[in-house]
């Protein structure tokens, strides 16, 4: 093709892509000030005519293009088998990159080997399970693991939490806990990330632990054995 075809071709394209991102932030604009109490983070249009995809305080709705109404719900692509779950796709793309965006402040970050796998692990301290899970991911290879400290099972949850983060060695002070040692730290002083990790575990519905979530966005609840945890980073790589 000619490049003085090309011209023309790249010109509209451009300007339909303009197009689209002034009507997202039109639509944007009009939902902060119908919704005063909510978080308009995102708008996105959608496949379909008319039809865009809003997330409101981390949860992915719809709305016309009038923004006079919402629509909860799953938006499937069927033209591919099985079905695509778009609206899970893009929840969980959404998740990953908050996740992403706040883990260097508020986790606790081990690599080995390569790191070229990453995991990002709400755990308690008091928590059986989340202890299991961290003998599982001792044989795991060239993956990075943030760990956000989530304590919500018992009183002194929040203490051990807080003289982890506050150790000279946050890797090394976690894994003592993991083994049911006990840490000996001065918590007065320190400034720690809980509730920050509080506001994201309720924006991502963390009620229990451990919650695991896969680089790809996939998330599994619970313990989860490590042969299962590399099929998952299998089949979605």
């Amino acid at each position: 093709m000619r490049n003085w075809l090309l011209i023309p071709m790249l010109g509209c394209l451009l300007l339909a892509s303009l197009v689209a991102l002034a009507d997202e932030e039109k639509i944007k604009r009009d939902l902060r000030a119908r919704l005063p109490g909510m978080t308009i983070e995102n708008v996105t249009r959608t496949p379909f005519a008319g039809l865009y995809e809003v997330t409101v305080d981390g949860e992915i709705v719809y709305t016309d293009e009038k923004t006079e109404y919402f629509f909860g719900g799953n938006i499937y692509d069927i033209r591919s088998l099985p079905p695509r779950n778009l609206t899970e796709d893009n929840a969980r793309r959404s998740a990953i990159g908050v996740l992403a965006k706040t883990a260097g402040e508020v986790a606790i970050k081990r690599v080995r080997g390569t790191g070229k796998r990453v995991l990002y692990i709400f755990e308690d301290p008091n928590c059986t399970h989340c202890m299991a899970l961290h003998q599982e991911l001792q044989r795991m290879d060239d993956v990075t693991i943030y760990t956000f400290p989530t304590p919500i099972l018992s009183l002194n949850s929040a203490e051990k939490s807080i003289a982890a983060w506050c150790s000279p060695d946050r890797a090394a002070a976690w894994d003592t806990l993991m083994q049911g040692g006990k840490l000996s730290v001065d918590i007065a002083q320190c400034a720690n990330p809980l509730a920050k990790v509080a506001a994201l575990a309720k924006r991502l519905d963390v009620t229990s632990t451990p919650v695991i979530y896969l680089g790809n966005g996939l998330r599994i609840n619970g313990f989860v054995a490590l042969d299962r945890l590399e099929k998952a980073f299998a089949s979605r790589e």
